[in-house]
């Protein structure tokens, strides 16, 4: 009993490796790691990869955003987990091969001349046949006609008969194999390509991820990998004139970066555009500073066609703003406000005073963007209809919903270049931003043959980044520019500018001698300016604009009366404003406003402009004066050691599917005995599928091998 039990344990170890080798290379094993690998690139797919976490918490919301983070679902490709399942996938694979490849070989050897005669007689694709010739050349004459046509062959004699046995299409099996030594290979290139090494170094080697801010040069050399990191692939930003030498690997929480063994200094950004404004061409003419020889080398990337140094590919990826100098006019909206110039570049900010005030809240002004080029849609059937929300003129859905080349758009007759267009945002005291879009010069939206309009500034502004700009829509005045606008809307705000303007408008639209007129008209003229200037509450409301109008009316007048009345409240506020107008213009020392079809296309876009100005969420909207464009590349710079060894994998593949599904394995058996002077001839097909190429390959053999003699016994069908 003793002995026994010891030998139960002694064999335990070597019973349950090999239960696990087995479990390893099971094809049931390896179809689910397969089928985890799908879902996981499904994933991956679907879910934009490497972005902020605060986008997942926007789109998704905090739960699944955490969810995401834990099973590291925004990184999918450098999991650990997906990472482990490819080791796994190469590890069970890899037994496979290990464990049929010696029988594959081994058969690749075997002619299976050995078949018994009875065995012929249970194939589906049998014939037997008697020929006129003996034994011996009928048997010559046969295997000189199988190898003729491509087949090997053995021969076999025996006592009683001879056995050729011949055999095609073994690349079959040899299929099998590549095609189970492609999926290794394109999983060891995954792997190698892959955040392997670069774990293994936060694993083994003390790099850490960063998570801070501040100077690429200041960052610490934990943070940081080796030139001689034998796989990576990163981003590097590099403004005109200007060079770096360090890559950016975003990781998920934070970043490493990566120290290239040379510098790339951007000559020259070239960018060429279609007639819609879309990018047709953007390349780059860098020098690439070798550090170890001083080696200076001059090369041209372009998108799909990369610059490659020490083994390191160069990519186009994407061009940005390198930090152009900009400078801005702020245009008041608020009373008291006063226009000022501030000077910035491109990414950088400047600490700004509401309203001008010493005591006022202050505010960040962040320069976001500067577009040089914006080719916009003004056909009327660009938004889907003739008419468009004022509050939402969102000038890009026309191009943005169009399909197909750049090049196609252009032929589009209402596709304009309107001109540079100035992004930024402004943070108050609290950390709260709302972005503006604003375009350098007036845009005629809607010109008449001879191209000619009323001229609006287009200040566009949105609150949540996933939302379209909403524009206002600010006319420009005599001299092409917003000041009319602004003043009226300062004058507006003001208490005594507004009463001079209903004393203005009630003098030259009464009589005189009619003084009781001339008191209603002040009262009604005064009530509507007011209403429009947000100076009185409507209830318990707070309105302004023509939406107090509104509301005014449908509380103070009945409704069989409100169409009429709203009439006559409209004219006069339009002619008190436009007396406002006239005031600020003489404030400014400035010629009156003519009467005429001009100041009247004004003044109706002006009372507009007012009504949507009340939802602008600032004091004064800032406009582009001048501008210095600095242009910067996005490199992706990536060293993928594994490159060859997918491609390899995916030649094997091809190789070995082709030879799976296109090569049939077929063996042909003719057993031959002495019939006196002639002989006697059985022969058998086997095939390794069933097809009709089958058939008609046994028919034509039949004919061929034995055809010469008399046939006695035939018949064709499925393959056993």
């Amino acid at each position: 009993m003793s002995v026994s039990t010891q030998g139960l344990r002694l064999k335990t170890p070597s019973a349950a490796l090999r239960a696990a080798v087995e479990l390893l290379s099971s094809m049931r094993f390896s179809i689910s790691l397969l089928t985890v690998i799908c879902i996981a690139s499904v994933i991956g797919t679907v879910l934009k990869q490497g972005e902020p976490l605060n986008n997942y918490v926007n789109q998704f919301g905090p739960f699944w955003s955490d969810v995401f983070r834990a099973l590291n679902l925004n990184t999918v490709y450098s999991a650990w987990w997906f990472m482990l399942i490819l080791a796994f996938l190469v590890i069970s694979t890899s037994l496979c091969i290990a464990r049929n490849t010696p029988k594959i070989l081994a058969d690749l050897k075997v002619f299976k001349e050995g078949m018994r005669e009875q065995s012929l007689k249970a194939f589906g694709h049998k014939h037997e046949a008697t020929l006129t010739q003996d034994t011996a050349t009928a048997t010559d004459r046969i295997a000189r006609q199988l190898a003729g046509s491509g087949w090997k062959v053995k021969v076999q004699t025996r006592d009683n008969g001879t056995m050729i046995a011949a055999k095609a299409g073994s690349a079959n099996k040899l299929g099998y194999i590549a095609a189970h030594s492609a999926i290794v290979l394109v999983c060891i290139g995954g792997l190698l390509d892959g955040d392997l090494f670069i774990r293994m170094q936060q694993w083994f080697g003390g790099k850490t991820i960063f998570t801070g801010g501040g100077m690429i040069a200041e960052v610490p050399a934990e943070h940081r990998l080796p030139p001689t990191n034998p796989a990576f692939r990163g981003n590097m930003f590099v403004s005109e004139g200007t060079s770096a030498s360090t890559a950016i690997l975003n990781q998920n929480g934070g970043v490493l970066l990566q120290d290239l063994p040379f510098s790339i200094e951007l000559k020259k950004f070239i960018v060429e555009h279609y007639s819609t404004g879309m990018p047709k061409l953007f390349a780059s003419e860098i020098i690439i500073h070798d550090k170890e020889t001083g080696e200076k080398k001059e090369a041209r990337v372009e998108v799909n066609h990369p610059a490659r140094h020490r083994g390191i590919e160069i990519y186009q990826s994407s061009f940005d703003d390198g930090g152009s100098s900009v400078k801005l006019q702020a245009v008041p909206l608020s009373a008291g406000g006063k226009a000022f110039d501030v000077q910035g570049a491109i990414g950088g900010q400047s600490q700004l005073t509401k309203g001008q005030d010493a005591g006022a809240d202050k505010m960040v002004l962040e320069y976001t963007g500067l577009r040089v080029i914006n080719v916009e849609n003004f056909s009327k059937n660009a938004g889907g209809g003739s008419e468009v929300d004022v509050r939402k003129v969102d000038l890009r859905e026309s191009i943005d919903s169009r399909l197909g080349s750049a090049n196609k758009l252009g032929q589009d007759k209402g596709l304009r270049n309107v001109g540079p267009s100035i992004s930024y945002k402004l943070r108050d005291g609290a950390g709260q931003a709302t972005e503006f879009n604003n375009y350098m010069l007036p845009v005629i939206m809607e010109p008449n043959e001879k191209g000619e309009g009323l001229a609006v500034y287009l200040w566009g502004m949105r609150t949540n980044p996933n939302d379209s700009f909403s524009y206002l829509r600010v006319p420009a005045d005599d001299q092409g520019s917003p000041d009319g606008f602004s003043r009226l809307k300062m004058a507006l705000a003001e208490p005594a500018m507004r009463e001079a303007a209903v004393k203005r408008y009630v003098a030259k639209a009464v009589d005189p001698a009619k003084p009781e007129m001339a008191q209603q008209l002040s009262i009604s003229a005064g009530r509507a300016l007011n209403l429009f200037a947000g100076a009185e509450k409507i209830g318990d409301k707070e309105v302004a604009g023509l939406q107090a109008i509104a509301d005014f009316m449908e509380t103070a007048v009945p409704a069989a009366e409100r169409e009429k009345a709203g009439e006559v409240l409209v004219r006069i506020l339009n002619g008190v404003l436009f007396e406002l107008a006239q005031l600020t213009r003489e404030k400014a020392n400035l010629k009156p406003l003519e009467p005429d079809e001009k100041t009247q296309a004004f003044m109706t876009q002006a009372v507009v402009a007012l009504s949507d100005s009340f939802f602008y969420p600032a004091p004064f909207s800032f406009t582009l004066k001048e501008f210095n464009q600095v242009q910067a590349s996005i490199f992706q710079l990536a060293r993928a050691p594994g490159k060859w060894v997918v491609y390899t994998g995916c030649l094997f593949l091809i190789l070995g599917v082709f030879a799976m599904l296109y090569v049939r394995e077929r063996r042909v058996w003719v057993w031959i005995t002495p019939e006196g002077d002639a002989s006697k001839a059985q022969m058998a097909l086997s095939t390794n599928r069933k097809t009709m190429d089958g058939d008609k390959e046994f028919e034509m053999l039949k004919t061929k091998l034995l055809g010469t003699g008399r046939a006695s016994a035939v018949n064709g069908g499925a393959n056993e």
